[in-house]
């Protein structure tokens, strides 16, 4: 076992990549082994430079920050190494392959589409770690070409370990006629229909091609002519065609390109197949337009969703073996750069497909089923918003706790509670089969006040706003769309509830979306509140998305930003660099998806400059260099991956013994912090702050599913001892959530038979 934890091959040559696409000027040093004595494992250290070393770089230098784009790009490298590492269940490692090829194709469409349109734009200003976006584009596509032949390699290995339980993906050379009769039937009657060829020449311009479509160049000729002709097939996956097309009865697939590109003549009667190609193209989706003059948001996102389907293409994936002819006239035809725009994928192109096979009904292959617990504090059928006022304040820990049963209960009650007036909240994103839309609809219909701000700018998610939108409001909703200019991203319930002394106010704040299908595989954190301030404050928020108006409000505990969240946390770094030289023991620790603001990432050098210790648990994209001498010795930056994706937020300071707990939806991006509404709140209660601190524990020590960053930006799997525990930190809260349970049911028993006994004296 212990064997397996070492770090692969394949994570040591990562590190070498990294190396190479990230400066390490002034980040060198010699090393030492200390004991660290804040987790169980030892750890690299950095000694402090000799009197004779270089001195640390300043804070205004380029080189004390990482890039953006590259270190999400070693994120990725990160999510396709837990499709390599054998302790994960096979089809659990499909399914990392199949997220890692999607989290690329995003990576084009939003990142590399960005960069573009600011060289289209002759933007040449420098990032803040001194690259121009040309540069970006550049390092950017040499790592992404070494990350696509690992890929490759991967899916070959994958299938060997697939065929070794009986699961076969077979090139239609192996058929036999029987099943390539069969084959040929299935299609004709399933997916045939759905196929329509265009040709290409002088009287038919080039077609069009769909964002992250799958194509068939078609080489032709007539019978006994010489002249070629050329014609594009689409490959039906989006119209609702599978990818993966089996064969018989078992667990045999072959590719569904194949069997199209193998059964031309239907399309093509009489025509003599030459040749067949196959490429994919992935388009911008950055087409967001200035909302300042718009007479109509709606309309406006709406225009803007059209324009995305007709961006420029910033990608071609092409087989090697293309006619190099072919492939220059694509490359035309699409507006690209031919010798770095255009990607030759030797092996499976869209691999996101591999959620298909991820899909099969094969639990031995997948991690076991996991099912959220009900929270302990509400499992009585006692009125909710009783519950809530009592406590005080609920923490709720998803997926580990149910969403259902709290979130979604908190809906369902206040929607149909006489006493409740009004019913405010904030939806970025959703599911269309959601509940909370249904409950939404019957508070309306009972007479509450409704008004939810849906967030129309939600990146991918722009149709399903729209729709949703345009259905609550004809059941009677106040529909808004936030504030202009800024993307409401802050996930925010407020009710108000008439109770026998007056109006009282309940919240709900979370990390992760309204999204009940997201719930169950995002590690998010929720607070169900009553409190007065919180209240107050949950209302002036609402009174600023829906009205723009910002002159005069204050908050008394909730941070929002733009206006506050910032300064709020500069603040507090500055308390605790003031509190630790006057007392020691200054203690900052972050749990973000990314870090990325200048002004932010500054004032923590400042803090570790100032002897306080900063960790950092940053999933992807970090912009810190930890241990660098003079700079950064008391940071370190840890990142986790698991079977759920890491979303939760959360902002601790020691602040000299009396720590402060802060959860809410902002990273600590330029975005979030300056062009978003998003909000913080502080988690007060002693129970409460005590649960986060675990929860932050066990993935700060995190042994299965932790990566430590170095100087120069390579992360390095850890690697548990024999001796020590190797579960995941997910695991262990997994197990923490049912013992609470436990101790809950073990208590109601043991009062309910006290109960009985004194019934019976």
């Amino acid at each position: 076992m212990a064997d397996q934890m070492e770090p692969s091959v394949e994570t040591r040559s990562q590190a070498k990549i990294q190396k190479e696409t990230l400066p390490t000027s002034g980040m060198t040093g010699e090393t030492e082994r200390t004991e660290d004595k804040t987790s169980p494992r030892t750890v690299r250290r950095k000694v402090a430079p000799s009197a004779q070393g270089p001195s640390p770089p300043s804070l205004g230098s380029a080189e004390i920050f990482l890039n953006r784009e590259l270190t999400w790009l070693a994120f990725n490298d990160r999510v396709l190494h837990e499709a390599k590492d054998p302790r994960n269940p096979l089809l659990e490692r499909v399914k990392f392959a199949a997220i890692a090829a999607s989290n690329l194709d995003e990576f084009f469409m939003k990142r590399i589409g960005g960069l573009k349109q600011q060289l289209g734009a002759g933007v040449h200003d420098r990032t803040v770690d001194g690259r121009t976006p040309a540069e970006q584009i550049a390092e950017c596509y040499a790592f992404i070409r070494r990350h696509q032949e690992e890929k490759q390699r991967l899916w070959i290995e994958l299938q060997k370990e697939l065929q070794n339980h009986h699961i076969e993906v077979v090139p239609y050379r192996d058929l036999t006629k029987e099943e390539e009769e069969e084959i040929r039937e299935d299609y004709f009657r399933n997916i045939f229909p759905l196929v329509t060829p265009q040709s290409i020449d002088p009287a038919h311009p080039f077609p069009f091609v769909s964002n992250l479509s799958l194509n068939l160049l078609i080489t032709l000729r007539y019978p006994e002519d010489r002249e070629l002709s050329l014609a594009r097939v689409k490959v039906p996956i989006i119209a609702g065609a599978p990818r993966f097309v089996r064969i018989g009865e078992k667990n045999r697939f072959i590719l569904l390109e194949e069997v199209m590109g193998h059964n031309l003549d239907m399309l093509f009667p009489g025509m003599e197949i030459v040749a067949w190609e196959l490429f994919r193209v992935t388009r911008n989706a950055n087409t967001d337009r200035s909302e300042e003059h718009a007479d109509d948001l709606l309309a406006l996102i709406e225009s803007a969703l059209v324009e995305r389907k007709f961006a420029p293409i910033v990608r071609m994936e092409i087989m090697p073996e293309m006619d190099p002819t072919h492939r220059g006239r694509l490359a035309a035809e699409l507006g690209l750069n031919e010798e770095a725009d255009v990607f030759d994928i030797e092996g499976m192109m869209g691999m996101r497909d591999l959620l298909e096979l991820a899909a099969l009904a094969l639990p031995r292959l997948k991690d076991p089923p996991h099912h959220p617990i009900d929270h302990p504090a509400l499992q009585s059928q006692r009125n909710l918003f009783h519950i809530i006022r009592e406590a005080g304040s609920v923490l709720l820990q998803h997926p580990y706790e149910a969403f259902s049963s709290s979130v979604e209960r908190f809906l369902q009650e206040a929607a149909n509670d006489p006493k409740v007036r009004a019913i405010k909240m904030t939806l970025y994103r959703t599911s269309s089969r959601s509940p909370i839309v249904d409950t939404l609809i019957t508070a309306a219909q009972n007479g509450k006040q409704v008004a939810v701000v849906v967030e129309l700018k939600a990146r991918f998610d722009e149709a399903a706003n729209i729709r949703l939108a345009s259905r609550i409001e004809e059941a009677g909703i106040h529909v808004t769309y936030g504030v202009v200019g800024l993307k409401t991203h802050a996930k925010v319930i407020l009710v108000v509830r008439q109770d026998y002394n007056g109006l009282r106010r309940y919240v709900h704040i979370g990390t992760g979306n309204y999204h009940p299908e997201t719930a169950r595989v995002y590690s998010d954190l929720g607070l169900l509140i009553y409190d007065k301030d919180i209240g107050r404050d949950a209302t002036e928020l609402f009174n600023y998305l829906t009205t723009g108006y910002t002159p005069k409000r204050t908050y008394r505990k909730l941070l929002p930003a733009p206006k506050h969240l910032k300064n709020a946390l500069l603040e507090k770094i500055q308390r605790e660099i003031d509190r630790h030289e006057e007392n020691g023991s200054g203690h900052i620790r972050f749990k973000m998806n990314a870090l990325e603001d200048a002004d932010i990432s500054r004032a923590l050098y400042r803090a570790s400059q100032a002897g306080v210790r900063v960790d950092l648990i940053v999933r992807d994209s970090c912009q810190i260099r930890p241990q660098v001498p003079g700079l950064s010795e008391n940071i370190r930056v840890v990142s986790i991956l698991g079977r759920f994706l890491e979303h939760a937020r959360i902002y601790y300071f020691r602040n000299g013994g009396e720590e402060e707990y802060l959860i809410g939806s902002a990273d600590g991006m330029k975005r979030n912090l300056e062009h978003r509404v998003e909000v913080v709140v502080p988690v007060e209660a002693p129970l409460l702050r005590s649960d986060l601190w675990t929860m932050l524990e066990a993935q700060w020590n995190d042994e299965r599913g932790g990566w430590e960053m170095g100087p120069d930006g390579n992360y390095a799997q850890r690697s548990p001892r024999p001796e020590a525990d190797d579960r995941s930190s997910q695991e262990i809260l997994i197990e923490l959530a049912q013992r609470r349970n436990k101790d809950v049911t073990r208590l109601k028993k043991r009062r309910s038979k006290s109960f009985g006994q004194r019934n019976l004296r």
